[in-house]
């Protein structure tokens, strides 16, 4: 028996897990599988309303944190304490049957508590010894990696190590980590004493970075008071294992014109001072501009923004909406940039009303 693949290993490394094997039906088949796209639309549907369960006003989030799970992704999200990151995340983990790890990241927290260590153990019959390896939390389909700028350098890059290569090494072994494999980090913003900033080769490992922004009135108000009483919402699993790869599948062999991947490509080329398609007003305000693997994610993002959707092909649409999600945390402002107050996501909307969406551009 044959199947199809699709081949996702790439010059920039992204993403790292080998390619992904396909039904024997083939790629086209796969796109216009009903049952498949039903499934997805059904799975945004529900997990949407088990969350809002718990967590009010907060779709726009778990949209693309739902786009960075079915893309093979990973998610930093960045917000001031108290705007339920660590609970959306946690509620989002309940309602899909995958198993689920997290750590709180410390000063203190060395390597082997997120990956696993070896043990000696001593056999009681025999006294024989050996090494065995004793997973850490890492080992999970959903990892959520709290406050991960609380923790010295080392400790993020054995994570970050294990979200690029999907494999945790002890001992001279390398241990496979089981997909799907999910890293949902969270970052708080404001407070910098006592952290360690993640530079930003570091974040460039995470497709998409999620900005949590305040509530509205009327969502603070149903936050008080579902919070302030006695009920605790129950939560129902919507997804299993087999279903979330499944559509991880159907997001690869969705297929992307020409005038969609050039507009993804311009966008990124537009973010380095250097690259002819950078507008001249915004070259002296960028340091650097975002690589090649930028390309890659808004693309694989576009590609389950669109099945979450119920739709076959990617749109410029999709690519233009988590463009900054996407691209602001790839890109360096310039000193001149920070006096003038302006970030990597003020750059990116910039970008998106100068470069120019048609398929003649």
């Amino acid at each position: 028996m044959t199947t199809d693949t699709v081949d996702d290993t790439t010059a920039s490394g992204y993403p790292p897990s080998a390619a992904v094997a396909l039904p024997p039906t083939g790629l086209s088949a796969l796109v216009h599988d009903s049952d498949a796209h039903d499934l997805a639309r059904h799975a945004r549907q529900s997990v949407l309303a088990q969350v809002a369960r718990r967590v009010v006003g907060q779709d726009a989030v778990v949209d693309l944190l739902l786009t960075a799970l079915f893309a093979g992704g990973h998610a930093l999200s960045i917000g001031v304490p108290g705007l339920a990151k660590t609970t959306l995340i946690q509620t989002l983990a309940e309602t899909l049957r995958l198993k689920f790890g997290r750590v709180q990241f410390t000063p203190d927290l060395m390597p082997s508590d997120v990956t696993g260590t070896e043990v000696l153990e001593e056999e009681r019959a025999t006294g024989h010894r050996a090494y065995k390896f004793v997973q850490g939390p890492i080992f999970a389909h959903i990892l959520l990696a709290d406050e991960i700028n609380r923790t010295p350098p080392k400790t993020q890059a054995a994570l970050l190590q294990a979200m690029q290569e999907r494999q945790v090494t002890a001992g001279g072994v390398s241990h496979q980590l089981e997909e799907p494999f999910l890293v949902l980090a969270t970052q708080n913003p404001i407070e910098q004493h006592g952290t360690y900033p993640l530079p930003e080769a570091q974040l460039d490992r995470f497709m998409l970075v999620v900005h949590f922004d305040y509530p509205n009135f009327d969502d603070e108000m149903e936050i008080v008071r579902r919070t302030t009483g006695l009920h605790v919402p129950t939560l129902e699993p919507v997804l299993t294992r087999e279903q979330v790869l499944r559509i991880q599948q159907l997001v690869r062999a969705v297929p992307v014109a020409d005038h969609v991947l050039r507009y993804a490509v311009r966008l990124v080329r537009a973010t380095r001072p250097e690259d002819p398609l950078c507008p001249p007003s915004l070259r002296p305000l960028l340091a650097y501009g975002a690589s090649p693997r930028a390309s890659q994610c808004l693309i694989l993002a576009g590609k389950a923004r669109c099945v979450l959707r119920q739709r076959t092909t990617v749109a410029v649409d999709d690519i233009a909406s988590l463009a900054i999600a996407t691209i602001s945390h790839r890109v360096v402002p310039s000193f001149r940039a920070e006096a003038e107050g302006l970030d990597g996501r003020k750059l990116v909307e910039r970008l998106l009303e100068m470069v120019p969406t048609s398929a003649e551009a």
